[in-house]
Formats: structure tokens, C-alpha cells, sequence
């Protein structure tokens, strides 16, 4: 069933839209989410029209007036929200009319809803790439807070998720501060690509009414105006820019999530989560289940699907501006708040945490120790790749003989190589193990000191 009504484009149609295309066309469920930007680009608009001579002095005031009186009723929660207004462009149009009169229809001279939300997303945008990094140096600051006390705490480092060398717990927190490093570093650089102004670029061809774009730009915070009129009311890369550096920031909160799920289960006891980020079973009295990281760790697969549908709605559009653009907005918004509140998330557990020393002291295998000794062999002169045979032999003896590798007497050493001496049990100590490991980015407790305060200076950048 089809209903005549007046739309703002209405003029060549005869008959109504059909109800259901109505609200399949409509996205001001959740595009007046850009109201701010939209009012904000709009007052810069209109000041530009009275520049370029199109409106009065006093219809460009009573403009900027009734704008203001639009963003307090939403501000207020006093507005009046329809589906027939199909999205924020004509929601605030239409509100601004009924206040200003016939000089509402003017604002949008020269104008296109395609420059206009290329403007809106951008602005809104550049709030987004803001908090995001706030939300990550938040956490940063919770792991090196957490790293500090922990320069010689022991525990086991795995690869494979089998046990392979001791490294510190600080040494550990401190490597998801640099993953999220580069995150703050990828929003960074996504920001400065999208800091371009599309607007008065018009429904792809540019503007015909005279407007100084490059004011525009400096009057709404932009370094540059976009160069080419066609590419810049489709392009969508700053959204696929966004995505994609959320997507990865959420794989670090994913690993992360991984690791602390596994350290504080029964087998490990590495750690003990808060009640504040932990809940209960339903049926099981005892049970203490990191749900904070699970979700985290599975809304993960969410922000990546957001990614590869954002991809895939632009991979096969003609030029310039289609309606499939209009899919790029739920999957941004989505982005953003699931990545925030992980983030918060996160920042809270990690803040929360605490690390059981005597657990993990007592989960180091004394195989983690089989590297040392392969050095301590090429230390005395033998070539390394008969150290790792003389040690990998080691290991197997003490398979056999189910011990460990300081439980071995000497003789058995000396039988696989004379280079062996009383001064072997040097090489079999764990805080030994640490201590030579002092190279830049290192596990010793002097490589990792001086981590810290590149930590620090990172941090401090901003």
C-alpha cells in the first residue's frame, strides 16, 4: 500500500512511497545519532552562504537561531522524532522551518545530503579517534601501573602454549602496552586522512553558489578541503580506516582476554580476577567465571565482522554516491561502543588483577631453563647447534628419568660433554635467567626499568 506525502525531493513524483519502503529507506533510527555534527556543519554553512552573498545578515541570524533552539530540544530530549523525516539532514530541516519559516528552506543551497554526511561522519569521526585513544591510554596506564612492583616476579613464558623460557610478570604486562601503542598510533594516522572537509562539494559535481570552501574547512576544524568533488561525497575509506584499527585494537583485547581466562583458571592460578568483572553459575555454587573476558573476547569476532561487511558493501560501487552508503553508519556506530566499553572493560580488569607470585614461582618448569644452559655451553666455547643437540639430550635423560634438569648430577652432564663444570648450577637458576637477558626489549629487570620509562614517555606524548 503506497500514501502520497511530501518529501523534501518530492517534486517529479506523482504517486506515494510504499509504507515498507518507507522504513526501509529510513535511517533516522540511528543516524540522528550525528545530530551535533549535523547542527554544527549547518550553522558553518550558513555563515558561509552569508559570505557567499546568499542569505542576509538577518536570515543568516535567524538560522543560526533556530539551530541553537533545534540542539536544545534534542539536547533536552524534547523532540520530536519521525520516521517520515528518513534521516538527521531532514529531521533538523524540517524542525528548523517549522521555527525559522521560509528562510529554513534555504539552508540547504548549494547543499547535497551526500556532502553533508560525508561532513557529519567526518566531524563525528574525529570525536570517536579522541576518546578511543583516551579509553587506550587508560588501559596502558593500568598495565604499566600493574608492571612497575613486578620487574623480578617470575613466570613461566610460553610459545606454543607450552612452557619456553622465565621471563618477569612486569616484562609480560608491558607487551600489551605496546600493542596498544600502535593502536593509539592507528588512529591516529586514520585521523589525519580524514581530516578533509567534503562539504560544498554538492551531490557530486561541486558547488555552484560561490562558497569558500578552504574558510569552511578552518571554520569547522579541517586541515584541507577535498580535492575532487566526485570522490569525496563516496569516499568512505576514513569508516574502513576506523573498522579495521578498532578491529585490531579488539584482537589485542582478544589476547589478552585469552591469556588472563587461561592464568586464572584452576590449573594456573596465576591470578585472581575481581568479583567486579566475574560472574556466577546458575547452577554450580562455586563456580567464579571470567565472563568480562569472554565477552570481550568474542565481541572481537563482532567488530571483525563489522569490518568485512563495511568491505564488502563498498568493494562494488560505481562512481559516486549510492544508497549503499547509507549501510556504512550501523556498523561504524557499532564499532565504536563495542571497542569503548571493552576497552573500559579491560582497563578495569587488568586495574583489578592480582598476580599470585607463589603459583607461578611454583609452575616453572625447570626445562625453561634448557636455553641457559645451551649458552652456558657456548660460552665456553662450543658452537651453538651442538649445545642445542648436548642440551636436547639433556632434556630426554631427564624424560627418562623423570626429574628435572637441576636434579641431574654432574656426572650425567660431564658424560654429554666435558665443558661441563660445578659452576652449571649457575645457569640453572631462574633470577639468572632474568638477569642476562638485559638487551633492549629484554626480560631483565634493567631492560625492563628502562621499558618502562620509554612506557612513560609514550604516554606522555599526548
Amino acid at each position: 500500500m503506497t500514501k502520497k506525502k511530501q518529501n523534501p525531493w518530492g517534486g517529479r513524483f506523482s504517486g506515494g512511497m510504499d509504507r515498507l519502503m518507507e522504513r526501509y529507506n529510513a535511517s533516522i533510527s540511528f543516524d540522528r545519532r550525528l545530530w551535533r555534527e549535523d547542527i554544527e556543519g549547518s550553522r558553518a554553512y550558513a555563515e558561509a552562504l552569508k559570505r557567499a552573498g546568499v542569505l542576509s545578515g538577518q536570515e543568516c541570524a535567524a538560522l543560526l537561531k533556530g539551530l541553537a533552539e533545534v540542539a536544545a530540544e534534542i539536547e533536552a530530549g524534547k523532540f520530536a522524532w519521525s520516521e517520515a523525516d528518513e534521516d538527521i539532514h531532514m529531521a533538523v530541516e524540517r524542525r528548523l522551518t517549522e521555527i525559522a519559516g521560509p528562510v529554513g528552506g534555504k539552508l540547504h543551497t548549494g547543499r547535497s545530503r551526500n556532502d553533508q554526511v560525508a561532513t557529519d561522519m567526518r566531524l563525528w569521526l574525529r570525536g570517536a579517534v579522541a576518546e578511543l585513544r583516551q579509553e587506550l591510554r587508560t588501559l596502558q596506564q593500568a598495565l604499566l601501573e600493574q608492571a612497575r612492583p613486578r620487574l623480578k616476579t617470575l613466570m613461566p613464558g610460553f610459545t606454543h602454549l607450552q612452557q619456553a623460557q622465565p621471563i618477569s610478570a612486569a616484562h609480560y604486562l608491558l607487551s600489551f602496552f605496546w600493542m596498544f601503542e600502535r593502536d593509539r598510533g592507528r588512529f591516529s594516522d586514520l585521523a589525519l586522512r580524514a581530516d578533509e572537509l567534503p562539504l560544498g562539494s554538492g551531490a557530486l559535481a561541486g558547488s555552484t553558489v560561490g562558497i569558500d570552501r578552504e574558510w569552511l574547512a578552518r571554520r569547522l576544524g579541517f586541515a584541507r578541503v577535498s580535492r575532487n568533488s566526485l570522490d569525496a561525497v563516496s569516499d568512505r575509506d576514513f569508516g574502513a580506516e576506523f573498522i579495521s584499527a578498532a578491529a585490531l585494537a579488539m584482537l589485542h583485547l582478544s589476547r589478552l582476554a585469552e591469556d588472563l581466562i587461561i592464568y586464572s583458571s584452576s590449573g594456573f592460578r596465576f591470578v585472581k580476577l575481581s568479583d567486579a568483572y566475574t560472574t556466577g553459575s546458575s547452577l554450580m555454587p562455586q563456580k567464579k567465571n571470567p565472563d568480562a573476558l569472554e565477552l570481550a573476547r568474542g565481541k572481537t569476532g563482532r567488530v571483525i565482522g563489522n569490518l568485512t561487511g563495511l568491505l564488502a558493501t563498498l568493494k562494488g560501487l560505481p562512481s559516486t554516491y549510492n544508497k549503499d552508503l547509507q549501510e556504512d553508519k550501523e556498523p561504524l556506530f557499532d564499532t565504536f561502543d563495542t571497542l569503548a566499553d571493552s576497552l573500559r572493560i579491560i582497563a578495569g580488569v587488568v586495574a583489578t588483577l592480582e598476580f599470585q607470585p607463589e603459583a607461578m614461582e611454583a609452575f616453572l618448569d625447570d626445562f625453561l631453563l634448557a636455553t641457559d644452559l645451551a649458552d652456558y655451553l657456548v660460552r665456553k666455547g662450543l658452537p651453538f647447534r651442538q649445545a642445542h643437540e648436548t642440551v636436547g639430550g639433556l632434556v630426554l635423560e631427564c624424560e627418562k628419568r623423570k626429574c628435572g634438569l637441576r636434579e641431574l648430577p654432574l656426572q650425567v652432564y660431564r658424560k654429554r660433554n666435558a665443558l661441563f663444570a660445578e659452576d652449571v648450577k649457575e645457569a640453572l637458576d631462574f633470577s639468572a635467567s632474568l638477569a642476562v637477558r638485559k638487551a633492549t626489549g629484554g626480560t631483565a629487570p634493567a631492560a625492563v626499568r628502562k621499558q618502562i620509562r620509554q612506557a612513560e614517555a609514550a604516554l606522555k606524548k599526548d
